[in-house]
């Protein structure tokens, strides 16, 4: 039933893909990949940044206005329309100023959404590697505080930016106008004092990126907890696990306090900006009103404007804080995003040599010359070579780190041989087939049987949503969940709990198989199936699967002796090669001399 084959010519056809760059490529995001990231959204920042230059512009004319209508005043004539006109100017500023306000919040709970769902698409889809590489703590908190520290940054926070210097350059133009000795106190003062807090600003943005990356760690180190309570509980550990979490919460607290207090002495460093500006133009200007050098309206409208473009001053240095931070959390996110997804595209076609099984039929399973390894120094398989039968019920054994997980890997598509070939059916994985067009084909159920948190149902026809009863009713039978299904108040529509923990593990692992076999595999791969369930619940497997084995191929992971006698043919690892194959008893009867 099974043969050894030569290595194929065309088995090293994964040369003609280019493989993932794995390298960490260092990346420093600036003002214009914000910028950029408002990519899809900018027509909703246009108009509300146009209600806001609208809004702005009338502020700008209140204090003009003011001024001309003490002039009239003060010159005997008509006022009444002038004060009319100033008080529409100044209700319709809060009317518009409320609606941009209400189009940025928009715009900018958009953008969060927008980037929510591109990481986590891109969490979704990266390569398996990646994933092994990374906190998954981690990976939430990009996604939720990261997100949400970027939200003001990218519309409200550059919207800000434009309008704020919309406002200050009208300002200014006015406060010439009006009186350029004046103006020039009001720059020297500003100016020094701004230069001043601009020094601050350097500390604020790898303080936030710093804090944010111990906010990460936290959620990491809180999950790895969380998930292993029962352990965390039995072994008492619940005190030294405070203690490592609360150690990262407090290194996020000290950074986060060394971006306040930079950032708490802008607010006040301004102030006193405007404050000075303030007392230094109403004691020269009153000396100059006092001497005849200069108007008491123009004096007032010059006052008006610098309370008018003392805001936007102050907001554009509160700005440049909260962009650093927008920054700082766009760092973590681009770092994420910008890594590559897995590749999921067929290669060039090759020419395959069909090896023939018992009566000619194609092999279900047909492993080329594969060696592989995690990493390229450390080879984990080495010229494995071996084909299953269709329909037929095959058993890979052997000692931790043998390989036989990685087996599963390979076929899944988790990771790409180095060298040889994987056939299904017939057909090159890599060359003839994508990546989800392979992974139709399969049925996996893990060795851990995740069960997500939802319902039974929800569990059971995951992989294929759409299921009509009779196909679940045939899976629930076959899986052993009719009891089950009894049992509970709802049935199939009862909740499981977060990770099934409602659950028993045999019914999680019966609850798996059930998942697995729902679309119909060509292909199930089992990973030691029985490792959860009692000697009742086992042996009903096993005549289970020699029912399924009718329907679809199967390879299993065994080490019960149970599970390794019901296979029609056992394949022995060892150090990542195929040590011997044939009937169950004939290898087990040469384990011990093996």
């Amino acid at each position: 039933m099974f043969s050894s084959l030569r290595p194929s010519r065309g088995g090293d056809a994964a040369d003609d893909l280019p493989e993932e760059d794995e390298r960490e490529v260092p990346l420093r995001v600036g003002l214009r990949d914000l910028v950029r990231a408002t990519r899809g959204h900018r027509k909703s920042i246009c108009v509300a940044l146009v209600f806001s230059l609208l809004a702005a512009g009338m502020g700008l004319a209140q204090p003009l206005l003011a001024t001309r209508t003490i002039k009239q005043f003060s010159d005997g004539r008509p006022y009444a329309a002038l004060a009319v006109l100033l008080a529409v100017v100044f209700v319709l500023e809060a009317v518009i100023a409320a609606i941009s306000s209400y189009a940025l919040e928009r715009t900018s709970e958009g953008l969060v959404l927008g980037l929510r769902l591109r990481l986590i698409g891109k969490l979704l889809r990266l390569p398996m590697r990646r994933h092994e590489s990374r906190r998954l703590g981690d990976s939430l908190s990009r996604t939720t505080s990261d997100t949400t520290m970027l939200r003001d940054s990218l519309a409200y926070d550059l919207s800000e930016v434009v309008v704020g210097l919309f406002s200050i350059v009208g300002g200014i133009a006015l406060m010439l106008w009006l009186d350029a000795a004046l103006f020039l106190i009001v720059l020297v003062i500003v100016g020094a004092i701004g230069g001043l807090t601009l020094l601050l600003l350097a500390g604020i943005r790898r303080a936030v990126e710093d804090a944010q990356d111990s906010l990460g760690g936290m959620s990491a180190e809180l999950e790895r907890a969380l998930s292993a309570i029962r352990t965390v509980r039995v072994m008492r550990a619940e005190d030294r696990e405070t203690e490592r979490i609360g150690r990262l919460a407090r290194q996020a607290y000290e950074q986060n306090l060394q971006a306040a207090k930079r950032d708490a002495v802008i607010g006040p460093m301004m102030t006193l900006a405007m404050h000075g500006s303030m007392m230094a133009v109403l004691v020269v200007g009153g000396i100059r009103v006092a001497s005849g050098d200069a108007s008491l309206p123009d004096l007032v409208g010059f006052l008006l404007y610098i309370t008018y473009i003392g805001a936007p001053i102050a907001n554009m240095f509160d700005v440049m804080a909260t962009l650093q931070r927008g920054m700082a959390a766009l760092q973590r996110i681009e770092e994420v995003t910008q890594l590559p997804s897995e590749a999921d595209a067929k290669r060039a076609p090759v020419l395959v040599e069909k090896a023939a099984g018992p009566n000619g039929t194609t092999p279900a399973v047909e492993f080329r010359d594969i060696t592989f390894g995690y990493d390229t120094e450390n080879p984990v398989l080495r010229q494995v070579s071996f084909t299953i039968p269709r329909h037929t019920h095959t058993a890979l054994i052997g000692a931790s780190g043998a390989g036989k997980s990685t087996l599963f890997s390979l076929i899944a598509r988790f990771y790409d041989p180095d060298q040889g070939q994987i056939l299904l059916d017939g057909t090159d994985i890599r060359a003839e087939l994508s990546i989800s067009e392979t992974r139709s084909r399969l049925g996996l159920v893990e060795q851990s049987a995740p069960v997500m948190h939802g319902t039974l149902r929800d569990n059971i026809v995951y992989g294929k949503p759409d299921a009509a009863d009779a196909e679940i009713d045939r899976v629930v039978r076959l899986a052993g969940l009719g009891d089950l299904v009894a049992r509970l108040p709802k049935g199939l529509d009862t909740p499981v709990g977060e990770h099934g923990d409602l659950l028993s593990g045999g019914e999680r692992q019966r609850v798996a198989i059930a998942r697995a076999l729902l679309p119909r595999p060509r292909l199930l791969l089992l990973d030691e199936p029985t490792s959860q369930l009692d000697a009742a619940n086992e042996q009903f497997l096993t005549q289970t699967i020699a029912q399924i084995s009718r329907e679809c191929t199967l390879l299993v992971i065994a080490h019960r002796p149970s599970t390794i006698s019901a296979a029609d043919t056992v394949i022995l690892l060892k150090s990542g090669r195929i040590a011997a194959t044939g009937p169950p008893d004939e290898i087990t009867r040469s384990l011990p001399s093996s």
